[in-house]
């Protein structure tokens, strides 16, 4: 569809994390696309991102959320048990442990759902595809449901 390279974008501390997030807002997924990796400490996310970056154009890509260094996964309002479930992303935020470089990081839904990852340190990936589409519309946060 389009001709533009996906964004690539690391995050190291929260000023980083802030520009994934907000890339990722309203981000959509399933909960059978969360994967946890313990042995390699690693957790991926692969979901559908309205790119707000092209605002001249509503498209989504596929896109593929990456951390490392993960020790505990913990979800609230998060389940399989529903696979037709679409989550929405609304933000995420670190939270620093006491002891640095490690601490939280809070990954908030839409409906009250949130992942919460302990990390040793923050390390972040975001990696779109090459495959995009046309977005129906733009998302709304003030339209009645």
């Amino acid at each position: 569809m389009g001709n533009e390279v996906g964004l690539r974008l690391l995050a190291h501390d929260s000023e980083d994390l802030e520009v994934i997030s907000s890339a990722l807002q309203d981000a959509v997924l399933k909960a059978e696309h969360l994967r946890y990796d313990a042995r390699r400490r690693s957790f991926h996310i692969e979901m559908n991102r309205y790119r707000w970056e092209r605002p001249a154009a509503r498209f989504r890509t596929r896109s593929l959320l990456s951390v490392d260094g993960v020790t505990r996964v913990r979800t609230r309002a998060v389940s399989r048990r529903d696979p037709d479930m679409i989550y929405s992303l609304l933000s995420m935020t670190f939270k620093p442990a006491a002891d640095p470089p490690g601490g939280q990081l809070c990954l908030l839904f839409a409906g009250d759902g949130e992942i919460e990852l302990t990390v040793e340190a923050l390390d972040v990936t975001l990696f779109d595809s090459s495959y995009e589409w046309p977005a129906r519309d733009e998302p709304d946060h003030d339209r009645k449901r």
